[in-house]
């Protein structure tokens, strides 16, 4: 195969079951626990109508301004993948609108990440689908490509392998490397719960903040 024009199917995905475990948590969470060092660029927005999504990576790698490989890709996914595309930050072009979008979603994918821009806001907005990129613009894409599917990718800083566990809720993208998945979820649970516990805690006025001038004391501060 020639760089620049490669197809590969993704044949390693996250299970079902902890994915479904994975949507109950918020990707704040699941950041959290790998100690914020996996959550995609805060320049992402949610443009679709569904603004949780959790699932396994489908990895494209666009030319800027080209969508011929997504367009493939999405007939390629599976239902509940979630296409994560390298789309090099360009905000220039719309890589994907709400026809593709909608076949994407008639095919059961979960939704779509895009390191690029997006366009049919309006129309997305209502669609049950996951949308997470960068920007939006009315501009059109070309057909030529080159690039690549089932490949590792740049997306929002991060690398992206396919099949990773990918969760995605208001406040971002969170990749989760898919050897890593079953611990990382199991962790991601437990900060949950003593997070859900400090909410208690505020809401009855005993949450406690003695460590804040203690860590303030440690670090030599005068008078904190």
């Amino acid at each position: 195969m020639t760089i620049g024009f490669r197809v590969r199917d993704v044949t390693r995905r996250v299970d079902p079951a902890l994915a479904q475990r994975a949507a109950k948590v918020p990707a704040a969470n699941v950041g959290d626990v790998m100690n914020r060092m996996q959550s995609l660029s805060g320049t992402f927005h949610a443009y679709g109508g569904r603004k949780r999504m959790v699932g396994p990576a489908f990895t494209v790698k666009a030319r800027s301004g080209d969508n011929l490989m997504l367009h493939r890709a999405v007939d390629m996914a599976q239902p509940g993948d979630i296409i994560v595309c390298d789309g090099n930050g360009d905000l220039s072009v719309a890589l994907m609108g709400d026809l593709m979008l909608g076949h994407a979603m008639v095919r059961g994918v979960a939704g779509v990440v895009i390191d690029g821009a997006v366009r049919d806001v309006a129309s997305l907005a209502k669609m049950e689908l996951g949308v997470w990129a960068k920007g939006h613009t009315p501009a059109g894409p070309w057909k030529e490509g080159p690039g690549e599917i089932g490949t590792p990718i740049s997306c929002g800083g991060q690398v992206v392998m396919p099949g990773d566990l990918i969760c995605c809720d208001e406040d971002g993208v969170v990749v989760v490397p898919l050897d890593e998945a079953e611990s990382v979820i199991a962790a991601a649970e437990q900060h949950q719960a003593k997070e859900i516990k400090a909410e208690e805690d505020i809401r009855n006025g005993r949450w406690p903040r003695d460590w804040v001038p203690a860590s303030l004391k440690e670090k030599g501060c005068e008078g904190g």
